[in-house]
């Protein structure tokens, strides 16, 4: 019966507390690079990866969810299952946005006192759809697709991946989807060791350059996790999440190679992470088990923050590097700041998941998949 189909299959516990994991080295990465002279200087100099990484945990979860279920699933059903898992925390994240813009007016960005408020709602509306802004309405300046909330740049490429899946790729084969995966794979190597900066930053903005960086982001990282749950090859592996985790930490952290110049070893580097090292971390966290009640809290509860800090964090983070911009402050010294925005992301990211995005979905699951 369709009815069935709003029972969800068991998480992979792991998976989940990694993904976590991920989600809080980003919110360090971008502390850090308030203080970064330049892209050289960075501390967590490639957390930016942890995008990389959410797009092959969804590949892999999509898999694993859907691949079996659409002889009782249809299209628009999958649509709205993965709406309703997504689409709060977009309007949240907005929301969030819009709040914090106007104590966001620094020396980066010195016009933000002139912005209508009409204009920013009207960005903020837009934002709701994840659909990107019209150059006329960048309203901060750094030309972002989503000016109040620059890191839903990857939800936008996360929808796409699940409209690809669920109108094409969900049918390809085990040899025709490694096809795609390799052709990704080689389009990702490319990018990363012939670019201008030999490495794999960007995809938030609306034009050719960033459009292409998004893409090559989102295809192989999100199809070779699809693929990877189709292997079905699972084997049993202690401590996986200590492991995991660690590895994590290390691939993020790890100093830039190569320096300015050679380009290229650092672009080899970020390409060799995502398409061998990424998903090695993740067939390990699918392998492992959690023991034991605080373990398995643990896991659980980095699990649910996740996608909320990952998308409510930046707003405040704008206000943080307007701030140190404007009084050139070392870190050392903002070091008990940017504790209190680390801590803060994390209690907010919480509320937001108790108060408002769990009884939504809870709401629309009654309402929207009804039948479906």
């Amino acid at each position: 019966m369709k009815t069935n189909l709003l029972i969800s299959k068991p998480h992979y516990p792991i998976l989940d507390g990694l993904r976590g994991v991920a989600a809080i080295m980003v919110v360090a990465f971008h502390i850090c690079e308030a203080h970064a002279p330049d892209r050289f200087g960075q501390i967590i100099n490639h957390g930016y990866l942890a995008v990389d990484f959410f797009f092959l945990l969804s590949g892999f979860v999509v898999g694993y969810a859907y691949d079996d279920r659409w002889g009782k699933m249809t299209l628009s059903g999958f649509f709205k299952r993965r709406l309703v898992r997504l689409q709060p925390m977009v309007i949240m994240g907005m929301i969030v946005g819009a709040i914090c813009f106007y104590f966001q007016d620094s020396v980066l960005w010195p016009t933000i006192h002139q912005v209508p408020v009409w204009k920013m709602l009207i960005v903020m509306v837009i934002g709701f759809t994840l659909l990107p802004v019209l150059p006329s309405m960048d309203i901060r300046g750094w030309t972002e697709m989503h000016p109040l909330d620059g890191p839903a740049w990857s939800l936008f490429f996360e929808y796409i991946a699940n409209i690809l899946y669920g109108l094409f790729v969900r049918k390809f084969s085990k040899p025709l989807l490694s096809v795609l995966v390799l052709i990704s794979g080689i389009a990702l190597v490319h990018l990363a060791v012939t670019g201008t900066n030999g490495d794999l930053i960007g995809g938030w903005a609306f034009d050719p350059v960033q459009l292409r960086i998004g893409f090559s982001r989102m295809m192989y990282p999100f199809f070779a996790g699809l693929l990877l749950s189709r292997m079905g090859k699972l084997v049993h592996i202690k401590h996986a999440f200590l492991w995991c985790s660690l590895l994590i930490v290390i691939v993020l952290s790890v100093p830039r190679i190569g320096g300015s110049e050679h380009l290229w070893m650092n672009g080899l580097y970020e390409s060799f992470i995502i398409i061998l090292i990424f998903p090695f971390i993740v067939f390990l966290g699918a392998s492992g088990e959690v023991k034991g009640t605080y373990a398995s809290r643990v896991c659980k509860f980095l699990g649910d923050i996740s996608y909320p800090i990952y998308i409510t964090h930046y707003p405040l983070i704008y206000i943080y590097t307007g701030w140190v911009a404007g009084n050139k402050i070392p870190l050392r010294e903002a070091f008990p700041f940017s504790l209190l925005l680390f801590v803060s992301s994390i209690v907010l990211a919480y509320a937001c998941l108790k108060l408002y995005d769990e009884p939504m979905r809870n709401w629309l699951k009654t309402k929207v998949l009804k039948g479906n």
